[in-house]
């Protein structure tokens, strides 16, 4: 295994430290977002799955358009390079925010950016490694990616219990931003790839493999049921966590998936995606079953917590992973875009979902619906795209 990680290309590692760096300001912020809209604008659930489902279907919009203008132009780092100091730069301003307005422009303005990176930087991974080592490298991306989310929240704890005001702690965003992008201005194109490909612009899926389209519906289905993670930090804050703690928690979350991506996403290089899939997808069933049904905080919390952190790192990876393998040459960033597409823009109605039946039924309702997409998901992903979509 370590001589493996030795072996990965540098920009694999490059990528994955930009990741660590731009995740310690974002997961530094994202915990607090919650605190901001109750304490701050006096809001509740219904505008947090507004905001966040807004926020994520724009970016996702802009990942398919990157991801298709990558597959024409063959040129990575400038979107990139935007993407990473768009969403830096505008997180630090969510310290002067006084309306919900202002925060949903904010949140629209990092996703955006968000939007511009995320297909061209997945297929920038891709096309670093051969097939044999696609799920090491995006498991150590993803490892990298939750190492900077432990660091953010654990910083904004630390700041928080020493007394710092929020909107402080939300202004020190500034530097792992300045950072990132002093990071990805270092980014090297793939040798023999920055010549423009001779091929028109296709938005479509219809050159797309029967079982990448297959896998995207599955990935719809169980996105559905996949709501904005902010809702767990509010059902921890409704649960009894002191507001100091709740950062911690989800610092819980990304120290697991820091641990175990990239081991369990090597693993699906040997034993095959679609079993990581199952376990990750079964795992996440579970844990959101149990967060409906108790009713206090306690040691327990945090168990479930960490079992959702493996539920991340037995999935993120992997599923990327898995993009690139039924992905057809000269289409990596188009697949990328429409798995980005179709993942973040079922964000929204799920999001408003949630956050519906959580204000209007009941929380436990909010979170038996989740479970039962995910468990849909996993019944359609062995039956239907297990045939066509074996390979490792």
């Amino acid at each position: 295994m370590l001589r493996a990680l030795r072996d990965l290309p540098r920009t694999v590692w490059l990528v994955a430290l930009i990741s660590l760096v731009n995740d310690s300001a974002s997961e530094m912020l994202y915990p607090l977002v919650p605190l901001v809209l109750t304490s701050v604008l006096m809001a509740g659930p219904k505008a947090l799955g507004l905001i966040e489902g807004i926020a994520e279907a724009t970016a996702s919009l802009l990942k398919l358009f990157s991801g298709v203008v990558v597959d024409r132009t063959r040129r990575h780092k400038p979107w990139i390079v935007v993407g990473y100091a768009l969403a830096g730069f505008g997180r630090p301003l969510v310290a002067l925010v006084t309306s919900l307005p202002a925060l949903l422009a904010i949140r629209f303005a990092d996703r955006v950016g968000k939007g511009l990176r995320t297909s061209p930087r997945d297929a920038l991974l891709a096309a670093s490694v051969g097939a044999d080592r696609r799920g090491l490298a995006f498991g150590v991306h993803r490892a990298m990616d939750n190492a900077g989310a432990v660091i953010g929240p654990l910083a904004a704890a630390a700041l928080l219990a020493a007394g710092m005001p929020l909107a402080e702690v939300i202004a020190w965003t500034i530097v792992p931003a300045m950072l990132c992008l002093a990071l990805a201005l270092a980014i090297r194109e793939p040798p023999g790839r920055a010549a423009p490909a001779p091929r028109r612009f296709d938005w479509t899926l219809r050159d797309l493999p029967p079982a990448l389209r297959r896998y995207l519906v599955v990935v719809g289905l169980f996105t559905l049921g996949n709501s904005s993670n902010m809702f767990l930090l509010l059902r921890a804050q409704e649960l009894g966590v002191p507001q100091a703690q709740v950062p911690l928690l989800w610092a819980a979350v990304s120290a697991v998936a820091m641990v175990f991506s990239a081991p369990l996403a090597a693993l699906s290089d040997r034993v095959g995606r679609l079993r990581l899939l199952v376990g990750g997808w079964l795992a996440y069933a579970a844990v959101y079953a149990a967060l409906g049904a108790v009713a206090g905080a306690g040691g327990w919390l945090f168990v479930l917590f960490a079992c959702y952190g493996l539920f991340l790192a037995a999935t993120e990876g992997v599923e990327k992973a898995l993009v690139a393998d039924l992905a057809p040459a000269g289409r990596e960033g188009t697949a990328f875009g429409w798995f980005n597409l179709v993942a973040g823009a079922t964000l929204l109605p799920a999001s408003l979902l949630f956050g519906w039946i959580y204000e209007a039924v009941a929380p436990w309702a909010a979170f038996a619906f989740s479970a039962a997409c995910a468990t849909a998901a996993v019944v359609l992903l062995v039956a239907w795209v297990r045939p066509a979509a074996a390979p490792a």
